[in-house]
């Protein structure tokens, strides 16, 4: 054997006890699995001594925008030193394939604020067009070394529609619908695991929901899942988890709610009816899977709260209404007094909205204020700093919203069909702590500290239960034969080292992670490996 871990108590991704066992690992592969009485110790190359560590199946990131970070980062501390070996990227309906010259000079400028790869970013060499070709750079990495974790790749609807349809709120022509049934099955083809939709953010959110039934049937086909940032986590939540509900069960589609959750004052204790109604299609046989981050903020891009008709026509449009007298005071209309569809039919609360990072410089004071202390700081309105902020960055910055409520988020927390994500945003002066301490906070916060889960539980929905939603047929369990990507982890020290105040920094009680056998954190320190590639498509 290469390798054994000695004596972990062993937490396999089923959600059943956790027990005690010797592990071997070979070429890449758990090769043996002795558990305590069965026979003599495991021998190998090299054996880590496990005793007081648990060993849990690699993490599940199911919700992650590392889309340029993998491609620019080799270290990628942010997700490694957390035990995630796998994230699932092209979230939220936009990213960057499939694309043809024009769409991609688009996408950048509009998700500059989630990845970076803005107009003038030369970090990473956009060298790709479609689903396939992204797959294959992710496979090459850094000098086909490869990357620093696992990759799997949600198929934008935004990003088709910005291709077949352009920036234009109206329903999509015959042969529109036509051509982004095409892109989304090619996508799939090529590897893609579903389709991803942001239905807050432009020009996904034109889509009526005929036609994204109609792409969720390409994707049925294909044994994908759909994966929306639905239309509304405020005023209309309740509605907008049931139009989810019904649009895909409608397509014959396995659904998977992305970040699934309950904000804004309207909302505060409601998640029980959004679970009844997740139980309520469970046991008429839908197919239904949700992720969550621990945390109560969210984080998103300053531009996404404005009412989708000031985005209409793409970045420069939307600049241009900033910079209209009249046009910037009915986008202030609407989202302090009506309550704008960006930001989920709510009135905006500027006391809420912390600006996380920036893209232009000499903008770098606003960052970790809301924009209601820099509006008084400045003795005007806070609309005339945010209008402002908008304009000279670019529509680049990006923001906290502080809106979330805790007992929500335990409750969502326990549900049997819940999953684990990130959404983290790695870009920014002051990103959410979330991108940095997901995984370590579950286990050490909501396991360790409040009872929430128990041990075994969490790691499932770390773990197991992701990787069956996205059949995988050899990863996500500690069994034998399966891929060797794995976690050792102390329950009495994992906890997220990353705060509101200083989010980058790494997690502790997390000394070795592997993939495909390769220690990745070595005691606690990255290595050098890049073990990381694609993870495409099981086919059916």
């Amino acid at each position: 054997m290469d390798l054994v871990l000695r004596d972990a108590r062993v937490a396999d991704g089923t959600g059943g006890a956790s027990y005690r066992a010797d592990v071997g690992v070979t070429e890449g592969r758990i090769s043996r699995i002795l558990r305590e009485g069965e026979g003599p110790r495991l021998s190998g190359a090299r054996v880590v001594e496990a005793a007081g560590l648990v060993l849990a199946p690699g993490f599940v990131d199911m919700h992650a925008h590392s889309d340029l970070a993998l491609l620019r980062d080799p270290d990628h501390s942010a997700k490694a030193a957390q035990g995630v070996t796998l994230e699932v990227i092209g979230q939220d309906g936009l990213s960057y394939a499939p694309v043809d010259d024009p769409a991609l000079a688009e996408v950048r400028r509009a998700i500059a604020g989630w990845n970076g790869g803005g107009p003038g970013d030369t970090s990473v060499d956009f060298d790709w067009r479609t689903v396939g070709e992204y797959l294959d750079r992710l496979d090459h990495g850094f000098d086909g070394q490869g990357i620093a974790v696992n990759a799997a790749y949600l198929v934008p609807q935004g990003t088709v529609r910005m291709l077949a349809v352009g920036w234009d709120d109206r329903p999509a022509s015959g042969a529109e619908l036509d051509r982004m049934r095409q892109l989304v099955a090619e996508g799939l083809e090529q590897g893609a695991v579903g389709m991803s939709s942001g239905l807050t953010y432009t020009p996904g959110m034109y889509a009526d929901d005929a036609e994204l039934t109609e792409l969720c049937r390409v994707v049925a086909r294909y044994g994908g899942y759909y994966c929306p940032h639905h239309r509304s986590y405020g005023a209309g939540a309740l509605q907008a988890y049931e139009e989810m509900v019904t649009l895909s069960r409608t397509a014959g589609c396995a659904l998977h709610l992305a970040h699934a959750t309950m904000n804004f004052a309207e909302n505060e204790g409601r998640a029980p009816e959004l679970l009844a109604l997740l139980d309520r299609a469970l046991e008429a046989g839908a197919d239904i899977s949700l992720d969550t981050y621990p945390y109560t903020p969210g984080a998103t891009t300053l531009v996404a709260m404005l009412p989708s008709w000031a985005s209409e026509g793409g970045p420069d449009a939307t600049l241009a209404r900033l910079q209209d007298r009249a046009e910037a005071e009915r986008i202030r209309y609407a989202l302090e007094v009506t309550g704008s569809d960006g930001c989920h039919g709510v009135p905006i609360e500027w006391d809420t909205i912390e600006i996380s990072g920036v893209s232009a410089p000499g903008l770098g004071a606003l960052v970790g204020r809301t924009v209601a202390e820099s509006a008084a700081r400045a003795g005007e309105e806070p609309w005339t700093t945010a209008r402002r902020l908008l304009v000279e960055d670019g529509l680049g910055s990006t923001i906290l919203q502080h809106v979330g409520h805790e007992e929500n988020v335990r409750r969502i927390m326990r549900h049997r069909v819940h999953t684990g994500g990130s959404d983290g945003i790695l870009q920014g002066a002051k990103p959410h702590p979330r991108a940095y301490g997901t995984f370590p906070r579950y286990l050490g916060h909501y396991v360790r500290e409040l009872g929430v889960l128990t041990l075994e539980e969490c790691v499932a929905r770390l773990t197991g239960r992701p990787a069956a939603r996205l059949r995988l047929p050899d990863r996500g369990l500690v069994r034998e034969g399966y891929r060797a990507d794995l976690v050792l982890f102390d329950p009495e020290t994992v906890a997220a080292g990353a705060t509101f105040a200083a989010p980058r920094t790494l997690p502790t009680g997390i000394p070795y992670v592997l993939i495909d056998g390769r220690f990745v954190i070595d005691g606690a320190r990255r290595t050098d490996v890049l073990a990381g590639r694609s993870v495409r498509r099981t086919r059916i």
